[in-house]
């Protein structure tokens, strides 16, 4: 493992889709993940079919797979409670 890779931050979020659907990510640099989803087809299949996103929710985690578990949970919430989270973030 590289000293950057021990280094890198992991970001979870929640990117609000043009059809207001909301599309839960990791990844170590937000502002180009949310670039390749608006821009590249390096950005999720769902999100290519609902540009443009933007970001909706925002968490810090410790590694990857403090990530991962995260995303999988947000994921499985119910809508209300996905909005509940996004409603409670503060850009």
């Amino acid at each position: 493992m590289t000293e950057q890779n021990k280094s890198s931050t992991w970001w979870v979020y929640f990117l609000r889709c043009s059809d207001n659907s909301l599309y839960a990510g990791i990844t170590t640099d937000i502002h180009r993940r949310i670039d390749e989803h608006n821009n590249s087809k390096l950005g999720a299949k769902y999100t290519r079919a609902r540009r443009p996103v933007s970001l909706a929710h925002l968490e810090m985690a410790e590694n990857k797979s403090a990530a991962c578990k995260r995303e999988y949970e947000i994921r499985h919430l119910t809508k209300a409670k996905k909005e509940q989270l996004v409603n409670e973030y503060c850009l």
